[in-house]
């Protein structure tokens, strides 16, 4: 039985569905949970989001710069909460989005995908615009430890478009080409049949054609930012993401956590349950 983090995400989409909660602690949150803003309420809305999906979804995302902005306070409130939410079986995407070059960039995927560190998670998002070759040992270190890593391709802000979406000298956009490099490493590492640890970040309000995307093999899951708050609806996870469906990690954050602490479980439970389950080859773009 394997246990690589593609594998992991897709059991875990099979077993509670496509939807993940962020836990951003945003000061307006906070106050509308009746907590502090400072390490001590971060920590509790953290721990109570993390009690709330328990059983009910198969990923969390804790935004980083929400706990880092508290100090080092801040950062022991979120290795709390990313152990808690390991321990409760669920599967943790730490969203620091980390990119740098040689020792450095190894170091980040040191502290956050090495078995033991304080801030040990199952993926962690990164950035491949100094170069998806920067992220190598990133990808070894997430390989050997059977830990996965999000790598932005097409975001969905708008600053974003001109560097994405300008082509390379082989005509594909910046971002399908970012696709393409990484699943030539998803194809290396994973065993035929299985899913790539190597995932995206594609967004839901993203256009694939105008960004250039087409399908990809193998697959590799897909953390999808803009369902909830954003506007995206889960009835549309089959028309935004086509036969690449069935890999969505959909995240969700506003839209679930404004429930407050009496209503997050419901509201966790009511957000699974609007998405769809595509079965892998069920759908075509």
């Amino acid at each position: 039985m394997t246990h690589s983090f593609g594998e992991r995400a897709r059991a875990a989409i099979a077993r509670h569905g496509h939807l993940c909660v962020g836990i951003d602690p945003h000061e307006p949150l906070l106050a509308s949970w009746g907590l502090s803003a400072d390490a001590a309420g971060v920590r509790e809305f953290g721990l109570r989001v993390v009690e709330a999906g328990a059983g009910r979804v198969g990923f969390l995302k804790p935004q980083v710069s929400f706990f880092e902005r508290f100090g080092s306070a801040g950062i022991a409130a979120l290795e709390e909460v990313l152990a808690s939410a390991r321990a409760a079986g669920i599967l943790v995407i730490a969203d620091a989005k980390r990119g740098d070059i040689g020792s450095t960039m190894d170091a980040y995927a040191a502290a956050w995908l090495t078995p033991g560190s304080p801030l040990e998670a199952d993926a962690l998002t990164v950035s491949p615009y100094l170069g998806v070759g920067a992220l190598s040992g990133t990808f070894d270190i997430a390989r050997e430890h059977g830990k996965g890593a999000f790598v932005l391709a097409a975001t969905s802000n708008p600053e974003a478009t001109g560097l994405q979406r300008s082509t390379t000298s082989t005509g594909s956009t910046v971002s399908a080409d970012v696709i393409s490099q990484v699943s030539a490493r998803n194809a290396q590492d994973a065993a035929e049949g299985e899913w790539g640890s190597l995932g995206f970040v594609i967004g839901a309000t993203v256009d694939w054609a105008q960004a250039g995307l087409t399908p990809f093999m193998p697959f590799a899951p897909i953390l999808a930012p803009g369902f909830g708050h954003q506007g995206a609806r889960p009835d549309q996870l089959v028309a935004v993401y086509g036969e690449m469906a069935p890999a969505v990690v959909a995240s969700e954050s506003r839209s679930v956590l404004s429930a407050g602490p009496d209503g997050i479980a419901p509201a966790i439970a009511a957000a699974a349950a609007a998405y769809p389950a595509v079965r892998e080859g069920s759908s075509h773009v």
